[in-house]
């Protein structure tokens, strides 16, 4: 198994939920907490209340986009090693190489539908 806890850092909770519903399809035994907040997440994160293995964080949220999370994440000298996915909507490539330049693990592209979800949970993060 590739990550044994996964941090949703996404603003919308049905996008979360339906995640969840696809990783569950995948397997039961991998750890996820779901965050909609990213200030609270980055509390959280610098107060060691939450320890993931892998970072999935959404771009377009209120307060503190993905990019600033990122930025502050990679910072952190105790949390910069944390792989961080960027999990979005947007596929513009520029997006996806300056979020890699930055520090970013990978840049998956949310997909349209359920079926992709259950693939992307298969390859990326289980398999």
């Amino acid at each position: 198994m590739k990550f044994q806890h996964i941090l949703h850092v996404d603003d919308d909770t049905d996008d979360c939920e339906m995640f969840l519903l696809a990783l569950r399809k995948v397997s039961e035994k991998v750890g996820y907490t779901a965050i909609n907040d990213p200030l609270s997440a980055v509390i959280q994160l610098e107060q060691k209340i939450i320890v993931p293995d892998v970072i999935l964080l959404d771009f377009n949220m209120p307060l503190m986009n993905g990019i600033q999370f990122l930025q502050h994440i990679k910072k952190n000298i105790e949390l910069r090693d944390i792989p961080i996915i960027m999990f979005s909507t947007s596929s513009v490539d520029e997006l996806k190489n300056r979020t890699k330049d930055m520090g970013a693990h990978d840049y998956i592209t949310k997909p349209m539908d359920f079926n992709g979800l259950v693939a992307i949970c298969n390859k990326f993060l289980i398999g």
